[in-house]
């Protein structure tokens, strides 16, 4: 039986359309730091809902919101994020466990379900959200991080990608033999921690598999597992958005020295970093940005990048992140006396072209 195939753990339905009360003004609600959201991706059988039932009915001692919609592609991200009408039952059913977790389908509006879950009586220490048929999950992403309605009480924590290991060595070498490639790579790419599953039915070198991840997203975390039972710790409170993840900059700045100096381009997905010592424009930086990610003027295919930035007259490190054509720069905190400051920004994309990208960064300088 395939891992997706597992039966949901027992529940008790709460009564329909049930409403959760605003917490009072004096709880911790009102004062705590925001609700980390993380996004589950993975393809059919590779074990995200078997990951959602271990998350569901695991004596963890964390009370974890697990939203599973029914919004496929044949509905699409935009519909699914309307809410639609003051009367409407947008979220469709909401149950307690035993062990303190609450589990809904959404069907209409996710915004909607989110907003009720911070309001409740009882606070959350996470939201996980499974992405059911979203190969790709940028659009959902971008609504999560910058939704001006949401980031007082929710933060995008996260992306996790499940992957069955026994089936992606099949995966790779089709890829290597074809100029396609699946879309579980594109998952790859946008993920910021891999649940490598299966490793039990895995007779190959894991280590092998850990280094064809990484040649598509060098800067992902790949967590092992059998049945994904995995320390929550490791894969919950990632802050992969958050402009004061510290650990985050330094594993950008240390990837940096990995990278080759020599081009690579070709038309697989890949990482690439570039980097630049003198102080930038920040405004020459978003125009820069913008034709890359909005107007496409390469024939680059950019899904994330992720960077810090000297920024000229500023004593303030800046960082950079983007999911497809949405991107932020925010100064995150001062620099260091013991830093050199430099430009660094890392690429997650197909056909990307070193030269390219370095030559027209570093038209930024001030």
């Amino acid at each position: 039986m395939a891992d997706d195939d597992d039966c949901p753990p027992l529940a008790v339905e709460l009564p329909p359309q049930a409403n959760f009360p605003p917490a009072p003004a004096s709880s911790s609600n009102s004062i705590s730091a925001p609700v980390g959201v993380t996004v589950i991706t993975g393809y059919l059988g590779a074990g995200k809902s078997t990951l959602v039932n271990y998350i569901l009915s695991a004596q963890h001692g964390k009370r974890i919101a697990v939203i599973l919609n029914e919004f496929g592609e044949e509905i699409g991200v935009e519909r699914a994020m309307i809410n639609e009408g003051q009367g409407g039952a947008l979220v469709e059913e909401w149950v307690e466990l035993a062990n303190g977790c609450v589990c809904c389908t959404v069907k209409h509006s996710l915004v909607q379900a989110l907003e009720q879950l911070v309001q409740s009586k009882e606070r959350m220490d996470h939201i996980l959200l499974e992405t059911t048929g979203l190969a790709d999950p940028a659009p959902l992403v971008s609504i999560l991080w910058l939704d001006d309605q949401l980031e007082s009480s929710i933060r995008l924590d996260s992306i996790i990608t499940v992957i069955d290991a026994k089936n992606f060595r099949q995966q790779i070498d089709e890829h290597t033999n074809s100029s396609s490639f699946p879309e579980a790579f594109h998952q790859i790419a946008f993920a910021d921690v891999v649940i490598l599953n299966k490793i039990d039915l895995v007779k190959d070198d894991l280590e092998d598999l850990e280094r064809k991840i990484h040649d598509v997203n060098a800067l992902v975390t790949v967590v092992r597992s059998v049945r994904c039972q995995v320390d929550l710790n490791t894969i919950f409170d990632r802050q992969a958005y958050g402009v004061k993840n510290s650990s985050q900059l330094q594993e950008l700045l240390e990837y940096s020295k990995s990278v080759p100096p020599n081009s690579r381009h070709d038309s697989s997905i890949s990482t690439l970093c570039i980097s630049e010592q003198d102080s930038v424009d920040l405004a020459k930086v978003e125009s820069w940005l913008e034709d890359l990610l909005w107007e496409k003027k390469s024939n680059m295919d950019i899904y994330r990048c992720k960077g810090v930035l000297h920024i000229h007259n500023s004593n303030q490190l800046h960082t950079l992140q983007a999911v497809r054509e949405v991107y932020e720069v925010v100064p995150a905190r001062e620099w260091s006396d013991k830093q050199s400051r430099m430009n660094k920004i890392v690429f997650i994309g197909r056909d990307l072209d070193i030269s390219i990208l370095q030559d027209s960064f570093s038209r930024c300088k001030h």
